[in-house]
């Protein structure tokens, strides 16, 4: 018998995009992109957990996922600081026997030059603090325990169209986090070949323009050039993140891994 995990190729379209009864844990899972993840999850009969630093929030959406008819919870937790991520492992762990699916999708962004001599460094480590560390913080205390259970499983991490282009700078300054987001996909790459032994796949989703909370801060000039120039003419919208996500997850993705996945409307194939 093989030392390694072999995931199991499809025999047939028969519960091939099957997620039920999946264990899905999706940070920022409360709102924006990360709502639409959670929902697709939920909608499609995994049971899911959001973490969130706005417990308040959180606690609405997976009330609100009751209509489903799984298992849901909620725990407050800053991706960014280590001590609340292995707080919020520990309860995902009383809540499940074991994670089958881990969403990286908590982040943060800037509109604050790299240069400003008031805000640019501190704005610098803030981002990459969450965007970059946070995502190494939550997959250091939830990875062992799936390597750990044998099951195999999903660990996706949202990335960005940011972390492979910089036009637009001038006018936009996200310097952190485009650095974060290049920092994550890597990174993925990285787990997908260090995890594969254990069955463990890892992506990354690089998104495009898809409507979330990072729309107020968007230069007018960026959203008339994605109704006129984008091949699709259109932002996305969460739900579709977090119908990739699914799909990811569920059998028929089960030859999908170390990719870097852009979900952008065709945005890199126009700048």
């Amino acid at each position: 018998m093989s030392e390694y995990f072999k995931t199991t190729p499809i025999a047939n379209m028969t519960g091939a995009y099957d997620v039920k009864g999946k264990n899905v844990v999706v940070t920022g899972g409360n709102r924006g992109i990360g709502r639409g993840i959670s929902t697709a999850f939920a909608q499609s009969g995994a049971n899911v957990v959001i973490l969130c630093r706005n417990y308040e929030s959180g606690k609405a959406a997976v009330d609100d996922f009751a209509q489903y008819g799984n298992r849901y919870d909620c725990y407050q937790c800053d991706i960014s600081d280590l001590e609340s991520v292995k707080a919020a492992a520990k309860k995902v762990f009383e809540f499940y026997d074991h994670v089958d699916v881990l969403v990286n999708n908590a982040g943060v962004a800037t509109t604050t030059d790299f240069l400003d001599p008031d805000k640019g460094l501190s704005e610098w480590h803030r981002i990459i603090d969450t965007n970059l560390h946070g995502v190494a913080n939550v997959i250091s205390e939830i990875a062992p325990s799936m390597k750990a259970a044998g099951l195999g499983g999903e660990i996706i991490n949202i990335s960005s169209v940011g972390g492979v282009r910089v036009s637009g700078s001038k006018d936009h300054h996200n310097s952190p986090y485009n650095a974060s987001k290049a920092g994550v996909d890597i990174f993925s790459r990285y787990l997908a070949v260090t995890l594969g032994d254990h069955g463990i796949r890892v992506n990354s989703i690089q998104p495009g323009p898809i409507h979330s909370d990072l729309d107020k801060d968007l230069p007018p000039s960026f959203i008339q050039a994605i109704e006129h120039e984008l091949p699709v003419h259109r932002f996305g919208e969460p739900i579709e993140i977090g119908a990739l996500c699914v799909y990811l997850s569920s059998p028929a993705g089960a030859m999908i891994t170390g990719v870097n996945l852009p979900m952008d409307g065709g945005l890199l194939t126009v700048h």
